[in-house]
């Protein structure tokens, strides 16, 4: 067994040499090509004469150049005092923010690593590196005072460059989170509830310490009455005091010293408690305005529901409510509000807008949350003149067409109307006549005008139960000049032209809203306070509208090109194995 395996071995080793020397013999029979590189050193010295020939033609780097060299000097100098040191140059200052925001880099320290790593960052700096404090205090002090211009020169060149005509326009708003601690925040009704429990325990004590009457007790006298309670306290401690040394018997001293003690006490805590908190709650009300919450870290942030609530509990954060009104993707006006509903945003932002537009659209397209009554009296202006054509539907507009609605015999919109009488004939041939006027003043504080109709008997009436859950006849309270806009709105919907006009609305508008948040990732802002944000949402909108540019002209450019030179041919390869 044992000579076997020797056999066996030697017989392997044998044959493992003769297949090295096959291989051998082969790989002498080859001669070896040389190894060659294209050269390479990274320590040597290099010298690049011209930075901008390495950026692309139609780099965007090159389009922002182009877009804050037009603007005129006078409008980024006239904030600058002189003297002292020589600052950067604002349009330096300005070409960094602006290409940053256009490559998603939003912090100042990220700007300046930027500025001395990226090579078309460091064209547009011209080979300056200003610190990252520079950049921003450039863009949180000095360009809230210039960017609603700023913007507007942008806007204009667009126009020139027939991106836009400002004929329509699409409006919607988003919020986006505050850069504001979450769980700091102030409420309106908790600052009301505190304050009010504290005014009540102020009238208290200052009707036992003083006899006052209930006109001296005043909601806007409390911190004058406070004042002078303080003094007679004063008074009567120190009254106390030369009792107290003046008396021999022991007794009475303690009792002098027990009321001195109850008198100090009260001292103390009006100064150290009830004015302060009077102080605390009057400063919490002014900055709350007619918000109903705050953040403690951006005062100027409001608490509000946000779509990307993943626990799905309603989560409220701090944010802000970013208005736009776009064209072909173009963002051509923007605003932040406060408030988190978008129909009392319509007015103030379409008032800013007109001002500073070039020309007033002829139709803006919203959806249904910008559709009440008094936005539509808006567009149509004074004296019967429309500003624009609100194209809105209102908040029934969609159920009314659907067959369900149309069958419903509870809807006063499928009644008969006789005009003439001013009546309504309800489904069981009863006429609802008109009883009186009503007033009603909505959360935003307007008045709307109704008229109340009361039908003559729902007595026996077998349809009862499907028209009204009332215990006596149905009312219906009926506002005619809101109908008189929903039956516009819906003429105007009907209207195929019109109708492909809004159907746009959600490929313009929300689009960019989606660019903005999931390709920029632009979710939540830097800055705090109003201003602030204000201006770093304006870089955003310029730096959106300066890669749609660049896009277009990339496009056109590649366009052209194919049609010059004709479709390249194709090499095919074909691998046989």
């Amino acid at each position: 067994m044992n000579n076997q395996m020797i056999t066996q071995t030697n017989y392997n080793m044998q044959m493992e040499m003769t297949l090295e020397g096959i291989l051998e013999e082969n790989i002498s029979q080859k001669p070896r090509k040389p190894l060659v590189f294209q050269p390479y050193t990274n320590r040597q010295s290099m010298m690049i004469p011209d930075i901008e020939s390495f950026i692309p033609e139609h780099h965007v780097a090159r389009l922002v150049d182009e877009m804050v060299e037009s603007i005129p000097d006078n409008l980024l100098f006239s904030h600058y005092v002189g003297g002292g040191r020589a600052p950067y140059h604002p349009k330096l200052l300005l070409k960094i923010i602006l290409y940053a925001y256009t490559q998603k880099i939003y912090s100042s320290r990220s700007m300046k690593r930027m500025v001395e790593e990226n090579l078309p960052a460091m064209w547009l700096a011209g080979m300056q590196t200003p610190d990252h404090r520079t950049i921003n205090d450039f863009r949180g002090v000095r360009m809230p005072a210039i960017m609603e211009e700023l913007f507007e020169q942008f806007l204009l060149q667009l126009v020139e460059q027939e991106f836009v005509d400002l004929e329509y326009m699409f409006i919607d708003g988003t919020k986006i989170e505050a850069n504001a601690n979450k769980y700091s925040f102030v409420w309106g009704k908790a600052v009301a509830n505190h304050d009010q429990k504290l005014r009540d325990k102020i009238k208290s004590l200052i009707r036992d310490v003083r006899a006052v009457t209930t006109e001296e007790l005043r909601e806007d006298n409390l911190e004058e009455q406070l004042t002078k309670t303080v003094d007679q306290l004063t008074e009567e401690v120190q009254s106390l005091e030369s009792r107290y040394e003046q008396a021999s018997d022991k007794e009475e001293r303690k009792q002098l010293k027990k009321e001195k003690s109850k008198r100090q006490k009260h001292i103390k805590t009006i100064e150290t408690d009830y004015l302060p908190r009077l102080a605390r709650y009057e400063a919490q009300r002014e900055i709350l305005g007619e918000r109903n919450s705050y953040s403690k870290t951006d005062h100027d942030a409001t608490f509000m529901r946000m779509k990307d609530d993943h626990m799905k509990n309603g989560q409220l954060k701090a944010g802000y409510n970013v208005q736009i009104v776009t064209q072909n993707q173009f963002i051509i006006g923007y605003k932040l509000f406060q408030r988190p509903g978008d129909t009392r945003c319509f007015q103030p932002f379409m008032n800013q807008l007109i001002e500073a537009l070039p020309k007033v659209p002829t139709q803006v397209i919203a959806d249904a949350g910008y559709a009440s009554e008094e936005n539509y009296l808006f567009a149509m202006g004074e004296e019967q003149e429309p500003l624009f054509e609100l194209l809105a539907p209102y908040n029934t507009y969609v159920k009314e067409q659907t067959k369900s609605y149309k069958q419903d015999i509870s809807k006063v919109q499928n009644w008969p109307y006789r005009e003439e009488e001013d009546v309504f004939i309800c489904p069981n041939n009863r006429k609802v006549l008109f009883k009186r006027y009503s007033q009603r003043k909505n959360t935003g504080g307007y008045k709307q005008d109704y008229k109340i109709y009361e039908c003559e008997d729902c007595t026996d009436c077998p349809l009862k139960a499907l028209c009204t859950k009332a215990n006596g006849n149905r009312q219906v309270h009926w506002n005619p000049v809101y109908e008189e806009m929903k039956a516009k709105a819906r003429a105007a919907l009907d209207d195929e032209q019109k109708a492909a006009l809004y159907a746009k609305r959600k490929v313009d508008v929300e689009t960019v809203f989606g660019d903005i948040k999931g390709n920029r990732s632009f979710t939540r802002f830097l800055l705090r306070g109003l201003a602030k944000t204000q201006t770093e949402f304006g870089l955003v909108a310029i730096a959106h509208n300066l890669l749609k540019v660049a896009g277009i002209r990339l496009a056109t450019f590649s366009q052209k090109e194919k049609v010059r030179f004709g479709k390249r041919p194709v090499l095919q390869i074909e691998l046989f194995i």
